[in-house]
C-alpha cells in the first residue's frame, strides 16, 4: 500500500474520518498544528498498528559493507524493519486503513532529509479509506526483512550507531530495557 504518483497516504485504525484538521501531536516536538502524511519512501514505516513500537533501518548511499552484512544480514535485502513478540498478535490482527490525499496540499518536513509531509490546512481524502490489508504480505512483497525481537533496544542500539538510514516509532512503548542484560543497557 503506497501512495500513487501526485498523492501522499495518511495510515489510520479508524476508517470514518472525512476531513483532516492539523492538530499538535501529543508526541510533537513543535508546536504547530499539522496534518501528517507520508510518501512512497516511508509509506512501509506505517504498515503497523498505530501504536506499535518500531524499528526500522535501510541502505543508504554512505552505508558500509560491514554495517550491512552487520545489521540486514547476509541477502537481508535493502531495508529491516524490527517489532517486539508482545505487538505480533495486534500486528496480524490489526485493520488498518489507507486515505489518499493529492500532494499539491502538502509540503516536505523534517531535517535533514524529510521523513513526513504536512499539511497547515484542513484537507479532504481523495475518496473513502481503503483497507491495507496483510501487514506481513505487504513487508514480504516489498522486500522487507521483519524481525520479531524480545525487546527492541539492542538493535536500536546497533541500528543508531551504524551508517544506515534509520527510523524509530513509538518506542517509547516498546519494552523496558533490562537492566541486568549487559546487551541491554539502561537509557
Amino acid at each position: 500500500m503506497r501512495p500513487q504518483p501526485g498523492e501522499v497516504l495518511h495510515f489510520s485504525e479508524d476508517p470514518t474520518i472525512t476531513v483532516f484538521r492539523p492538530h499538535v501531536a501529543a508526541t510533537a516536538q513543535r508546536p504547530e498544528a499539522y496534518v501528517w502524511a507520508v510518501d512512497h519512501g516511508r509509506a512501509p514505516d506505517y504498515w503497523f498498528p498505530r501504536q506499535c513500537p518500531r524499528a526500522m533501518a535501510w541502505t543508504v548511499p554512505g552505508t558500509s559493507a560491514a554495517d550491512r552484512e552487520r545489521i540486514l544480514g547476509p541477502g537481508g535485502g535493502e531495508r529491516v524493519h524490527a517489532i517486539e513478540y508482545g505487538w505480533m498478535e495486534r500486528f496480524l490482527s490489526v485493520r488498518l486503513f489507507a486515505y489518499r490525499f493529492s500532494a499539491d496540499a502538502f509540503r516536505p518536513f523534517g531535517e535533514p532529509v524529510p521523513h513526513a509531509v504536512v499539511a497547515s490546512e484542513p484537507v479532504e481524502p481523495l475518496g473513502p479509506p481503503e483497507p491495507v490489508g496483510d501487514l506481513l504480505r505487504l513487508h514480504r512483497d516489498a522486500g522487507i526483512q521483519l524481525r520479531v525481537l524480545d525487546n527492541l533496544w539492542s538493535f536500536w542500539d546497533a541500528v543508531t550507531t551504524s551508517t544506515l538510514g534509520f527510523s524509530g516509532i513509538r518506542l517509547r512503548n516498546a519494552t523496558a530495557r533490562d537492566v541486568r542484560n549487559p546487551l541491554h543497557p539502561p537509557a
